[in-house]
């Protein structure tokens, strides 16, 4: 695609964001790429202080977004969030993408953490779960784009030892992206998932140190809105490795 084409590549659309984050994560770039692309923006994340750093910071560049604060493990919540987003921004949703997570190691599972395989499970799998089935009938009026997020401790030949919790429930995320996929082929609703390998992320190199080897925030951003943009008609039911 042209490049004087990608300012209104999304004009006119409505895309929701989860997991927007605090400055210098991943959600950051991602808000900013659709923003720069036309969309009319969603943020949503757990905490309200995120939503109004990000959507501040969209504004000052120029872009169009409000938010919203969930928890998107809350069922009640989620459908809450959905009836909200309805009826301020209409029936049709463009695309969904969905970043809410976090990670933890859980140890070995003879000796693992309890506590963060229910965290992990909750965080990853119920969340985009709860997210996906809530946005569903307006991505089906809008004929929209789901983009989930896997991981490659996901993929074939990850041995997922020593943080299994994280690795299963991005096995399910991967699962559940294509049994949507098939599922809402009719619909005109197209699913795909990225898994990517370590984000460079503030707070992942600050763990990990400059040194280590990353993949580029604007790299995963850029195949996320190639995957819910006309360019993709075709691509539905895959998990894309990034590294």
């Amino acid at each position: 695609m042209p490049p004087e084409t990608l300012d209104s590549l999304f004009s006119g659309h409505t895309v929701v964001l989860t997991g927007v984050g605090r400055e210098g994560q991943l959600g950051e770039i991602v808000a900013r790429q659709f923003a720069g692309h036309g969309a009319n923006v969603v943020v949503v994340d757990r905490r309200r202080e995120t939503v109004d750093a990000r959507i501040a910071a969209l504004a000052q560049n120029g872009g169009t977004a409000t938010g919203y604060a969930c928890d998107l493990t809350d069922a009640d919540a989620v459908a809450r969030l959905a009836n909200e987003v309805r009826r301020a921004h209409g029936s049709k949703l463009h695309a969904l993408v969905h970043m809410a997570g976090g990670f933890a190691m859980s140890g070995p599972v003879a000796n693992s953490s309890l506590d963060v395989w229910d965290r992990m499970l909750a965080t990853h799998l119920r969340a985009t779960y709860l997210t996906t089935r809530a946005f569903l009938p307006l991505l089906r009026a809008g004929r929209g784009s789901i983009v989930l997020f896997s991981s490659q401790a996901a993929l074939s030949g990850a041995t997922g030892a020593d943080m299994s919790a994280y690795a299963v429930a991005k096995t399910g995320v991967a699962v559940l992206t294509r049994a949507i996929a098939a599922e809402e082929r009719e619909n005109g609703v197209r699913a795909n998932a990225v898994a990517p390998s370590v984000i460079r992320t503030a707070a992942n190199v600050q763990a990990m140190g400059e040194n280590a080897s990353y993949v580029e925030r604007e790299d995963v951003a850029s195949t996320v809105t190639f995957l819910c943009s006309g360019a993709a008609a075709a691509i539905t039911g895959q998990v894309i490795a990034l590294a």
